[in-house]
């Protein structure tokens, strides 16, 4: 809903500014972690947040061969390049750019992403969001979501706004998660404008700003979050949800990535590709990877 003179909107504001931590992952997969286990808690129910990108095929070439998840989903948004999904569960899927994967592990799956290009630039987001103890041995699934598929509008401020999850303005994204209410969005704002994004109040929430202009966050005196920076968002409880500012005269759009979900409040334990509830089903999760009992 648009602020008016008589409703002004009330923005939550950033409680921190974080940098991610540059790592590899799959067959030396250069990326940069951004959501990390400290702040597991704190952004409950999402669990990891990677980001990647580079011009260089050595960077990404290895891609992420056969690997086992057990008990949350995970959600790759791509923004360039091109990978082919397939897991054990016989699902075989495309990510180009635009596209989304939405992938729930539940009780096991066993799958790989592997680039089909040699060269060019490849980048991305992959998302983990963790699932309630009663639903973390659901038999797993998988959605290809094709770019035309992600629900989208544009403000009449020229914010093009990508609905992934959740809903934003009315417009109801591609996934709906029934326990952890996942919103995500894919915001392009162009110099000068403003997009206010309502949260529900008991939502934890974050935004990772990419590509090369700043965005300031809040209402008031608003934070600047320049590119490569995550803003951890107060759960302030009059606020309304969170307001973005491009600035005027930026060469190029500001691109932010808008997360919110409702917390479980379950202990995490994680090792590795599993992450349940206990120690004991972790140990259960290994026991069953390497009986072959995992994605049986």
């Amino acid at each position: 809903m648009n602020t008016t003179a008589s409703a002004p909107f009330r923005s939550r504001a950033v409680e921190r500014v974080v940098r991610g931590q540059a790592a590899s992952d799959g067959d030396g997969v250069k990326l940069t972690r951004v959501l990390t286990q400290p702040l597991q808690h704190r952004l409950d129910p999402f669990l990891m947040l990677d980001a990647f990108g580079s011009d260089a095929a050595s960077d990404y070439i290895g891609g992420f061969p056969d690997h086992p998840h057990r008990g949350f989903e995970t959600v790759t948004i791509m923004l360039e390049g091109r990978m082919r999904h397939r897991d054990s569960v016989g699902n075989v899927g495309l990510l180009e750019p635009g596209s989304v994967q939405w992938m729930t592990a539940g009780r096991g799956i066993i799958h790989s992403e592997m680039p089909e290009q040699a060269e060019g630039r490849m980048a991305g987001f992959q998302l983990w969001v963790n699932l309630a103890a009663a639903d973390k041995m659901t038999a797993p699934a998988y959605r290809d979501i094709a770019p035309a598929a992600v629900p989208e509008f544009t403000t009449e401020a020229g914010v093009r706004v990508r609905v992934i999850a959740g809903t934003s303005h009315g417009t109801a994204g591609a996934v709906a998660r029934p326990r952890t209410e996942p919103i995500v969005l894919d915001l392009t704002l162009p110099a000068g404008s403003r997009f206010d994004a309502e949260l529900p109040a008991g939502h934890n929430a974050f935004l990772y700003v990419f590509g090369d202009t700043p965005v300031e966050v809040g209402g008031g005196e608003a934070t600047p979050v320049v590119p490569e920076r995550m803003a951890v968002l107060r759960n302030n409880p009059d606020a309304q949800g969170v307001r973005l500012l491009a600035p005027a005269g930026s060469a190029a759009p500001a691109r932010v990535l808008l997360v919110a979900g409702r917390p479980l409040r379950e202990p995490i334990a994680q090792y590795g590709p599993f992450v349940m509830n206990t120690t004991a089903e972790l140990q259960q999760a290994f026991a069953d990877y390497q009986g072959g009992r995992l994605a049986a």
